[in-house]
């Protein structure tokens, strides 16, 4: 079973459309490496590790077109996306070290 993450074919028409060939050969690569394992990992957890990908991708993108408001806007999505999926994972903070008074 295949995670499906819509931003993915969002990032690659982008990436087609400023001819970042190189960059759709590694988005290509991560999701093959990443096919399968949402039965080790979760559903979840892949989708995170996905959408942090992407998140690179675009800081790349930024960088290199910082005109584009097309890049900007997607970066902000999926980084936002990202974080609210992420915090599902973090681990809750042990209130022991919290000073009483």
């Amino acid at each position: 079973m295949k995670v499906e993450v819509p931003e993915v074919e969002e990032v690659r028409e982008l990436l087609e459309k400023l001819d970042e060939r190189a960059l759709i050969a590694r988005l290509d690569s991560f999701m093959a490496l990443n096919d399968g394992l949402e039965s080790k990992r979760g559903e979840e957890f892949i989708e995170v590790s996905i959408l942090g990908f992407l998140e690179g991708v675009l800081t790349a993108l930024r960088g290199k077109y910082p005109e584009k408001e097309q890049v900007e806007a997607l970066y902000e999505r999926i980084k936002a996306r990202r974080e609210e999926l992420d915090e599902q994972f973090r681990k809750p903070r042990i209130p022991y070290l919290e000073e009483t008074e």
